[in-house]
């Protein structure tokens, strides 16, 4: 039975080696050849040691844990996200933590502060926003913080996003050349930086073809919500021929709706387009033509952009205090043309 009082250097005496390469054995992303591995772990696994990865925080500074917080689970966009998050910080030697909350400001306030107690090395907070007080928190804590897939306009906080914007531009063009006549519109949450840049941009490029919104409800990114908004729009005697709805959780909600309660068909009837290309828009049930966030190519700057600030720790304050602007990423995000929406001539999926 092994002792409790069991230390690396126990370890490093019963597998001949010193206690630094036997911390360095337990520190991920450390530099240490096979042989010693295999020797320290086989003496660690006889003598029933195990490392004290608060201990070593607190003799470091760092714990190598990241908080991930995050809002919508239910929207199967995150839960990708999020596996994508884990595995990329795990690769480079990071424990990931993971935060659920609400949207409202008060939840994401009490959470982040949860996670500061945990003395995490960062943050990265999916699909919710932050107080400017909180930001100044992390900041003066020398806490790096990225937001991804939301973005504000305070200049020293970092974000990943798509080109949310030219995304909602695409939309409208892709449906004015389908010579549909009356074009509406399912927004998500409006206090989502997200939802504001993507109907921004989808109504820019309306108007610049001199089209007017035919309708629009709200669907607050949530499925029923976004059906009841559906039923209400679809009541009217001149119904929409065309739909953009602001993300894939709610447009797969209004297909639904549209096809079997009110038995109006898809894309003869209504031509449908979305926003994140999240599995279950590829589903032959669905075959949803939505606008691609390229989740993997956002995972990996957000991870980029967090461990560089962690490795200056003064990256955040520096943004803050001498105008310096923080890095806001917008990636690409292409439009992915499958059945649910009538395609003009000239549109296809190449280069995608």
């Amino acid at each position: 039975m092994a002792r409790e009082s069991t230390t690396s250097v126990d370890v490093a005496k019963l597998a001949g080696v010193s206690q630094s390469a036997v911390s360095r054995v337990f520190t991920p992303g450390a530099s240490v050849s096979d042989r010693t591995v295999e020797k320290v772990r086989k003496a660690a696994q006889e003598l029933g040691y195990r490392p004290n990865s608060l201990a070593r925080a607190m003799v470091s500074g760092r714990s190598r844990i990241i908080g991930l917080v995050v809002a919508y689970l239910n929207n199967q966009f995150y839960p990708e996200a999020l596996e994508k998050l884990s595995a990329a910080l795990q690769e480079r030697g990071y424990h990931v933590l993971v935060f659920l909350t609400e949207k409202t400001q008060g939840d994401v306030n009490q959470v982040i502060e949860e996670i500061l107690g945990y003395q995490v090395d960062g943050i990265i907070a999916a699909s919710v926003a932050l107080s400017s007080e909180l930001a100044d928190r992390c900041r003066a804590e020398k806490v790096p913080l990225v937001l991804f897939n939301r973005s504000q306009d305070d200049p020293g906080l970092a974000s990943v996003t798509s080109k949310n914007y030219s995304g909602g531009r695409t939309v409208a063009e892709f449906l004015i050349a389908g010579e549909h006549k009356r074009i509406a519109h399912i927004a998500g949450w409006e206090g989502a930086s997200t939802q504001r840049d993507r109907e921004a941009g989808f109504m820019d490029g309306l108007s610049e073809a001199g089209v007017t919104l035919h309708a629009r409800g709200v669907g607050n990114f949530q499925a029923d919500t976004a059906a009841d908004a559906a039923r209400e729009m679809f009541k009217a005697d001149e119904k929409p021929d065309a739909l953009f709805v602001a993300n894939d959780h709610m447009a797969i909600a209004v297909m639904d709706v549209l096809r079997d309660e009110l038995q109006l068909k898809v894309p003869e009837d209504v031509s449908i387009v979305s926003y994140d290309d999240v599995p279950a828009a590829s589903w032959k049930g669905y075959n949803l033509t939505t606008i691609r966030q390229p989740a993997d190519l956002m995972v990996n700057s957000a991870v980029d952009i967090l461990l560089e600030q962690i490795a200056d720790k003064n990256a955040g304050h520096l943004w803050n205090r001498t105008g310096m602007k923080a890095p806001k990423i917008e990636i690409e995000a292409p439009l992915i043309l499958r059945g649910s929406a009538r395609i003009p001539e000239g549109w296809d999926n190449e280069g995608v």
